[in-house]
């Protein structure tokens, strides 16, 4: 069992930037790739991107790459998720998942284990 707690969230103008934390229990953190994920009120849950078991790759969606950036601490059992220049759009819950295996993935449901989600608010 794995569980991931994110913080870091909140409210902000555009332009600002912000940079989430999720933590995870157990010893096995270095064994799932990470992805991260944000829901807009009325809409599904997007793929923002994804880090590798060992941090040496990763990817993101289209609308965010050259502003956020992840990254990880295998000892620090810690995945960031660096926001800069914040948008408007960008106002979503965002939220950590675990992907057992090596390969990250877009799609929610090939995660196994999800956090409680953390509110990233940006204003005009």
């Amino acid at each position: 069992q794995v569980r991931l707690v994110e913080s870091g969230g909140g409210l902000v103008q555009a332009g600002d930037s912000l940079r989430l934390t999720c933590t995870s229990s157990g010893r096995t953190f270095s064994m799932y790739a990470m992805g991260w994920f944000r829901q807009a009120p009325g809409k599904e849950r997007e793929f923002v991107g994804a880090i590798s078991r060992n941090g040496a790759n990763t990817n993101y969606v289209d609308s965010v790459k050259g502003r956020f950036t992840i990254s990880r601490d295998n000892y620090r059992n810690t995945v960031y998720l660096q926001m800069d220049g914040l948008k408007p759009e960008d106002t979503a819950a965002y939220y950590c998942a675990a992907k057992g295996g090596v390969v990250t993935h877009v799609i929610p449901e090939r995660y196994d284990y999800w956090g409680q989600g953390t509110q990233v608010t940006v204003s005009s």
